[in-house]
């Protein structure tokens, strides 16, 4: 089967400032950021990758990579944050929602380079996919973290999420919020 995007949300571009005042690039993703977003996904520590995963990742597969890169935009959302450095792209987040088979909820996941932790990219990732999940006609967005990745907690914590124990695995925690409809941008 062909990959195709049903339209890339150029709209969903925006450059931003972080609380110790660093410029960040939030983007969509594209096909082309594989070798990118596998570089991105190196970087992260043990721990991070653990805790984006839910299990121990030392790197991403071929099939992976592309499951992350060819995003449709209408079942699979996915930004990345990126920053330059001596003029090279170094993506420094990402945040993705894929949804349901019932298409009014979406399962959602962010992962932030352990260095840019602490700054509110999460928050603002998090905060960039609910609003576009709710413009898409998503009404509930659900993730599962382990109960000690208090960082993530704090964020879904703050951010107005349900946080309860997950029924389906020991130490694990459900994030759930319900969103709002909000009115469709233009297409």
């Amino acid at each position: 089967m062909a990959y195709q995007i049903q339209r890339y949300p150029a709209e969903l571009i925006d450059v931003v400032r972080l609380t110790a005042g660093e410029r960040v690039v939030i983007r969509p993703v594209l096909p082309q950021d594989r070798e990118l977003l596998n570089a991105f996904f190196h970087s992260l520590s043990a721990d991070a990758r653990c805790s984006r995963f839910m299990h121990p990742v030392n790197g991403l597969s071929s099939e992976l990579l592309r499951q992350f890169t060819q995003v449709d935009y209408a079942n699979h959302v996915a930004l990345v944050a990126e920053v330059f450095v001596d003029g090279c792209e170094v993506v420094i987040g990402e945040a993705r929602y894929v949804r349901a088979a019932d298409a009014s909820s979406a399962e959602f996941a962010v992962s932030v380079a352990d260095s840019w932790q602490g700054n509110g990219l999460a928050k603002l990732l998090l905060g960039r996919l609910e609003r576009f999940a709710s413009e898409a006609g998503v009404r509930q967005i659900t993730a599962q973290t382990f109960a000690s990745n208090k960082k993530m907690l704090a964020v879904a914590a703050k951010a107005g999420f349900k946080i309860s124990a997950s029924l389906d695995a020991l130490g694990v925690m459900r994030l759930e919020k319900r969103l709002a409809p909000l009115q469709q941008r233009p297409k």
